[in-house]
């Protein structure tokens, strides 16, 4: 007998990639969070198609993020929070009314489970099933909004879905406080006029990346929370917040954006929230560089998992 037939099947056959090198299952129960892949894009764009490739993406480069982080996670965060990869959800990209029920059904059985699903997009179209689902779970859900844009153009009636107006969906649809919730990080040009006085028609907050710059990140966060405190928020990180030069690999890139090192401070002092959902999206590799977008998507993911984890320490003491 060699001694190759002794190996159990564990040492011989390598499970499928996953965020981190989490495990992988489609059951939630007992899992604190789960990653789940929305591998879809609404397919329109002229010439910058591809974030329905992000989630494999970000898993890939998620292997250059080591597991204990020194400062402020000197553990092992996410075993401890029970993180799993639940896989990516099954659609077809760009046809919103099939994929999006199949999304907003995935996210809601790991919420309804009591884990928090951190969604994989795909374009920001996906925010809107994500949202749906957090919605049905939590109550008085709050959406804080990191991104370039607003995502809260007016619906077009012809096609309804698309990746400028997921949020105009949300406050429409009552799933979110619009008073509550906040975009942040706002710049650079947009397809029409009024959209920011259209944002706010909605009920939102806004707050500009000048804004950022000129008050500080601190002063700013300290802002948000007098609205956001004591509620279930939503977290939703465009990675077009951060600015070409770090992350040129997304779908609208906007010249002028936070800095790796700015966005990750600001979701660290995010700290105290209570994070039901979150997603990270626009991450569109065929324009990426180096996988350089990717890889911060996937340092941007661990750090959001680390405010859940804190969050989850904190409620259980």
């Amino acid at each position: 007998m060699s001694m190759l037939s002794t190996l159990s099947s564990e040492e011989l056959y390598e499970a499928p990639p996953t965020f981190m090198g989490v495990p992988f299952r489609t059951d939630a129960s007992g899992a604190g969070a789960a990653i789940l892949g929305c591998p879809f894009d609404c397919g329109t764009h002229k010439f910058r198609i591809g974030a329905r490739q992000g989630p494999h993406a970000i898993r890939a480069q998620s292997g250059l993020v080591r597991r204990y982080q020194s400062e402020i996670a000197d553990c092992d965060a996410l075993a401890e929070l029970g993180v799993i990869d639940a896989g990516d959800v099954q659609m077809v990209p760009s046809r919103a009314e099939e994929a999006f029920p199949l999304i907003e059904e995935a996210a809601y059985r790991i919420a309804a489970a009591g884990a928090v699903p951190v969604g994989f997009g795909g374009d920001g179209s996906v925010s809107l099933p994500l949202v749906r689902a957090a919605a049905k779970v939590h109550p008085g859900l709050a959406v804080l909004h990191v991104d370039s844009h607003t995502d809260a153009y007016p619906v077009d009636p012809v096609h309804r879905y698309d990746a400028a107006s997921q949020f105009t969906h949300a406050a429409l649809e009552q799933r979110v406080l619009a008073s509550a919730s906040w975009h942040v990080g706002l710049r650079g040009s947009t397809m029409r006029p009024g959209v920011y006085d259209h944002t706010r028609s909605l009920g939102y907050n806004i707050m500009s990346m000048s804004e950022l710059q000129s008050r500080g990140l601190q002063d700013c966060v300290n802002a948000l929370r007098e609205t956001l405190a004591g509620r279930p928020v939503y977290l939703s990180v465009d990675m077009d917040v951060f600015d070409p030069s770090c992350a040129p690999g997304v779908c609208t890139p906007v010249w002028g954006g936070l800095s790796s090192r700015e966005g990750i401070d600001l979701l660290r002092m995010l700290e105290g929230l209570n994070i039901v959902g979150a997603d990270v999206n626009t991450v569109s590799p065929p324009h990426d560089v180096n996988g350089m977008t990717a890889f911060l998507a996937a340092a941007v993911t661990y750090e959001i998992l680390l405010l859940i984890w804190r969050g989850w320490m904190g409620a259980d003491a």
